[in-house]
């Protein structure tokens, strides 16, 4: 009975989050791309306008399919929709190792990788943490995206490997492999929703009151401003970050650094990207979310200064270092901010839309750094704009106002009677 008691402490749903989204669509897909494309484009002769080309129209697929995600989540729970999409993320990533000499088949298969890979990112893992986490709500997401920066730090260096040892396309089948010993199985034990949990106890409690979560209508939400300033605030981060993170690679071997140091400072990336997620998770229950997320949008500007400098010695890795600090806090925002503004009531649609709207972005980056380079020859001109973007992301997130549903009034609407289906404060 003990031991049945600790694995159904909520405190279990963040450790299942957290080791599934090491292997992340945000991991596996937006972050190992880097260590492929030389590889790959080396073999086919193909520029990199085209090979991140292709990343961008697996993430147009994917911010197509992240909202009807959502929706499917929010009627059928999060397990019997999880446990298909990870199987198949797996095997289409895997399929990638049948690439031939065709750009059309390549770019085919990514966009086959986007549909499948809409689910297993933040979405569902937010969706749960935040249905059973209010007044820690800041920092139990931190730490379940804290997963996210370790994917970083370690799956680019298995690719490395992999693809030293045995060439991209087996590099590709292993990335798919890991979906099935990491993933699925933290899926199965460790991830639910409340009614999961105590679906009995809930029940009883479902007939004695009316319990319903506190949130505004989809209508309501889409029709105001307040989404509009968060989506426009998410696009020029989502595009700023992780365009920059997958070139970082290219970047610093086309500085003369061998692949295994640039992969390593990638590397560096997850670690900014961890402390990142963990301190602004820690700090946004404790202070105003969208000021800290300003402040360290900001932070990145800085990063992106130092990796235009071309300075040697530690300025490279304190500027990859200081771009993870800010995409470390991109992604915790747009959860933690959605359900603050917004409620909890159609959670995973509305998340599902600001989401495909950070894939947009997330496909967008590359490719303008990708067509940037192939014209100029260098990437700087894209990344002086891309400074310009995050600065202009920090003054959205000042003007969004107070929350609509903070703590207290959270707690207050969803007042359940049982110690076991309350949310933990």
């Amino acid at each position: 009975m003990t031991g049945r008691r600790l694995f159904e402490n909520p405190w279990w749903i963040v450790v299942g989050s957290t080791l599934a989204l090491v292997v992340g669509n945000g991991p596996v897909s937006l972050f190992s791309f880097g260590v492929f494309l030389k590889p790959v484009s080396s073999e086919f002769g193909w520029d990199r306008g085209t090979m991140t080309g292709a990343h961008g129209l697996a993430t147009l697929f994917s911010a197509i399919c992240v909202p009807i995600v959502g929706i499917m989540i929010d009627r059928w729970g999060i397990k019997r929709v999880m446990l298909p999409i990870v199987a198949l993320y797996g095997l289409s990533i895997a399929a990638l190792s049948l690439t031939t000499a065709s750009a059309v088949v390549f770019m085919t298969l990514y966009a086959v990788t986007g549909i499948a890979g809409a689910g297993q990112g933040p979405l569902p893992y937010v969706k749960s943490i935040s249905a059973w986490f209010d007044e820690r709500r800041g920092l139990a997401l931190g730490i379940a995206m804290a997963g996210i920066g370790i994917g970083v730090m370690i799956v680019p260096q298995i690719v490395r490997f992999m693809i030293q040892e045995y060439g991209w396309r087996t590099a590709y089948v292993g990335l798919g492999g890991l979906m099935f010993l990491v993933a699925f199985p933290s899926l199965v034990l460790f991830v639910r929703e409340p009614e999961e949990g105590f679906a009995r106890r809930r029940h009883r409690l479902s007939q004695a009151a009316d319990v319903v979560l506190p949130g505004l209508s989809v209508r309501e939400v889409l029709t105001g401003s307040r989404f509009w300033v968060l989506a426009l605030s998410v696009l020029c981060v989502s595009t700023v970050v992780n365009g920059t993170a997958v070139h970082i690679v290219p970047l610093l071997t086309d500085r003369g650094l061998s692949l295994a140091v640039a992969t390593s400072m990638l590397g560096a990336f997850g670690l900014g990207t961890l402390a990142g997620r963990l301190l602004s998770g820690y700090l946004v229950d404790r202070f105003f979310a969208p000021y800290i997320a300003a402040i360290f949008f900001l932070l990145g500007c800085v990063g992106i200064g130092l990796i235009i400098s071309g300075a040697g010695g530690l300025a490279p890795l304190c500027g990859i270092i200081f771009l993870g600090l800010a995409a470390g806090t991109e992604v915790d925002m747009m959860g933690f901010l959605t359900s603050r503004y917004f409620g909890l009531r159609r959670f995973g649609e509305l998340y599902g839309y600001i989401f495909a709207i950070f894939a947009v972005g997330a496909g967008l980056g590359p490719y303008v750094l990708g067509i940037c380079f192939d014209r100029f020859h260098s990437y700087n001109y894209a990344l002086f704009g891309y400074v310009g973007l995050l600065v202009l992301a920090s003054a959205l997130m000042v003007i969004l106002g107070p929350y609509v549903f903070p703590v207290e009034k959270t707690e207050a609407a969803v007042g359940t009677a049982s110690a076991a289906t309350k949310p933990v404060t």
